[in-house]
């Protein structure tokens, strides 16, 4: 009689897993981990009073199609498969979902070639539905903006992430899963037996066969409590928008977006209708004085001086001086900031514009002052974590979960 198979150790008994974190990452780990796993048990610990208030509600709701990002790397490939999933998703779950379309702008003849670089990019990436416009082809896509020619991408949609993060929740209730919220945690604690714990604010400790660590603006913190390297650093950027009045709205159809500069990872003040039909005018990227402070006047000291102590904040600032001169400028100036605007849709005047939320990107740089461009997950014994997932993250979330659970159960 020939030898039966043996049993996979991961399917002869239940395996629970603790997710640090209830943004929109955290959340659709803890979904595909009960879908992946039958019998899974998981539990996610999320600080706040709810889930998904901070970087997963406050952003331009714009899923990508994958136009930036490096072939090959986790963001072209995650991106890709993510805006597939979380269309799926989106739609089968009732939350608003509307391919409007995106316009990328070059206004002046040396950002020509620049477009190019990045339509061969998007090719590479498999973005589907690729145009390029000549003057008139994008002034029939979106009459009021100006410009010598445009990328055009029609996937390109816009969608209500806090929703889809309440979505996710309810699915990981609705399953079995526990989400508990004002559970702050600590620290990450490893054990003899080598399975790892999460340690709360208040002492308690969670226990689980595999830790999943979705901290967003406060990865860097906890990891550097639990042990793990020091590096990336998270340095935070406050991205302000304007938005303008209901009566203006009419002047911008879909998203129109400025050539990006290859040397950051931000894409430049941009103009972006949402789902309920407003239109964002923003963001641009100064340095955060809080890391949770989405006010203009919040000031957080402890926050202010862990950044300027980082080594590479100011190695990142001696590099793109410049840039953030001009970020500064369109910060204090509403004239700056709207004659940025101006540049793509000459018909705005700084009184169509009237102040909206801003939003904290969670951006990693690491020692030597480089900002980190790809996703950077990692893994240490039963702990994954997620050390860099900005934007295209909440674009890519459920892609970024079923690499997270692969990564937890290999």
């Amino acid at each position: 009689m020939p030898a039966q198979p043996r049993p996979s150790r991961w399917s002869t008994r239940t395996l629970r897993f603790v997710i640090v974190g209830g943004g929109i990452i955290g959340l659709a780990t803890a979904q595909r981990l009960i879908a992946a796993r039958s019998g899974a048990e998981a539990v996610v610990l999320e600080k706040e009073d709810a889930v998904g208030l901070h970087q997963s509600s406050h952003n331009s709701g714009v899923a990508h199609a994958g136009l930036y990002y490096a072939p090959g790397s986790l963001k072209a490939r995650l991106c890709r498969r993510g805006i597939s999933l979380l269309r799926e998703f989106a739609t089968s779950r009732g939350v608003a979902w509307e391919e409007c379309g995106k316009v990328v702008v070059a206004v002046e003849r040396r950002e020509l070639e620049a477009l190019r670089a990045l339509a061969e990019r998007a090719g590479a990436n498999g973005v589907p539905g690729l145009r390029w416009l000549e003057r008139d082809q994008l002034t029939e896509v979106e009459p009021n903006v100006v410009g010598l020619a445009a990328l055009h991408s029609p996937e390109t949609a816009i969608v209500d992430f806090r929703a889809v993060s309440l979505a996710l929740a309810a699915d990981v209730t609705a399953a079995g899963g526990e989400v508990r919220t004002a559970a702050e945690v600590r620290r990450v604690l490893g054990s003899s037996r080598g399975k790892p714990a999460v340690e709360l604010l208040g002492g308690e400790l969670v226990q689980g066969d595999r830790v999943i660590v979705c901290a967003g603006l406060q990865s860097d913190r906890l990891a550097s409590r639990s042990g793990q390297p020091e590096s990336p650093r998270i340095v935070p950027f406050r991205g302000e928008y304007w938005q303008l009045r209901p009566e203006r709205t009419h002047l911008v159809r879909g998203l129109i977006y400025p050539v990006p500069d290859p040397s950051l990872p931000f894409l430049g003040v941009h103009l972006t209708r949402r789902t309920g039909g407003t239109v964002l005018l923003g963001p641009n990227a100064v340095l955060a004085l809080a890391r949770e402070g989405y006010a203009r006047s919040a000031v957080n000291l402890g926050d202010t001086l862990r950044t300027v102590a980082w080594p590479g904040t100011w190695r990142m600032m001696r590099r793109h001086w410049r840039a953030g001169l001009g970020e500064i400028r369109r910060s204090l100036s509403k004239q700056a900031f709207i004659s940025e605007i101006q540049r793509y849709v000459p018909a705005i005047a700084a009184g169509d514009a009237v102040r909206a939320p801003a939003g904290i990107r969670a951006q990693a740089v690491d020692r030597d002052g480089s900002l980190v461009d790809d996703f950077r997950l990692s893994v240490d014994g039963g702990v994954v974590w997620v050390r860099n997932a900005p934007s295209p993250g909440a674009t890519s979330s459920l892609a970024i979960a079923e690499e997270l659970v692969e990564l937890a159960l290999r």
